[in-house]
């Protein structure tokens, strides 16, 4: 991580110093840094609203820009992911310079005004919106390597649920102990997932106990390109044979993103 994203760091953890204001949920050499913080900001009708809000911060980052994840009970989803999209519309203007806190100040002082565009659903803002929706054109496409899946129908259900809400396709893949997920579709969305499948307790511990997923590594990501096939749906699929799964990865235009990293994967 670069030396400003860590002196960041250190600055969010004393500014935000509350009370479960602050929270960092995971650090990776490979996949960044992953935090919580928790504020309020005015709401439509005057009174503070809640939000929790999740940042991921890749490796690069601040030459990149951070996942952002905005959860509130006070809002609906499509507020949320508005709330979201306008963070990440808001985040473009400063790349290349630590914005954490001036995103968290800024949605402090906006979030009134973006529910009051929603309400009165103004045309203009409907364009806004449609083509804000993300920060890269284009669809991308990630696989994922998960080691293990202790409460395995539960987690399946999460993990469907996760790529329904986010308009993800793609598929979840078995193969003896082997377990791929491959999603396709809007790159931040993909980066909510992220946030949620490491955040969430999705799965349970050798003891039963309900933990968060620990055993997660980013095989691949790049921008769809034309020999990829643009999947319809996300399926969950076993595979009885490497064989069957090369044939999956061959017929999505992915030949090979198997042979450089999923072959690998084989003991």
């Amino acid at each position: 991580m670069a030396e400003p994203a860590r002196e960041e760091l250190s600055a969010l953890a004393a500014i935000f110093c509350g009370p479960d204001e602050w929270e960092v949920l995971s650090r990776s050499e490979t996949d960044g840094t992953v935090f919580r913080i928790l504020t309020k900001a005015e709401g439509l009708t005057g009174a503070d609203v809640p939000l929790e809000l999740v940042f991921h911060l890749p490796v690069n980052y601040p030459s990149c820009l951070p996942g952002i994840s905005v959860h509130s009970k006070h809002l609906t989803r499509a507020q949320s992911m508005t709330v979201k999209e306008k963070l990440l519309k808001q985040a473009e203007n400063l790349l290349s310079e630590p914005m954490i806190h001036e995103l968290v100040l800024w949605i402090q002082q906006n979030l009134r005004h973006i529910l009051n565009q929603l309400e009165t659903g103004s045309g203009s803002e409907k364009c806004t919106f449609a083509t804000g929706m993300t920060v890269d054109d284009g669809l991308w496409i990630t696989l994922l390597h998960l080691d293990h899946m202790r409460a395995k129908t539960k987690y399946v259900k999460t993990v469907e649920k996760w790529a329904s809400d986010l308009k993800l396709t793609g598929r979840l893949m078995f193969m003896g102990k082997i377990i791929l997920i491959l999603l396709q579709g809007d790159r931040s969305n993909i980066k909510e997932y992220l946030i949620l499948q490491k955040t969430s307790k999705v799965d349970v511990d050798s003891s039963g106990k309900k933990c968060k997923e620990k055993m997660i590594s980013v095989l691949f990501e790049t921008k769809v390109q034309t020999e990829h096939k643009r999947f319809l749906a996300f399926e969950v699929k076993e595979y009885s044979s490497l064989d069957e799964l090369q044939k999956e990865f061959e017929t999505a235009g992915l030949k090979k993103l198997f042979s450089e990293f999923v072959l690998g994967l084989v003991k």
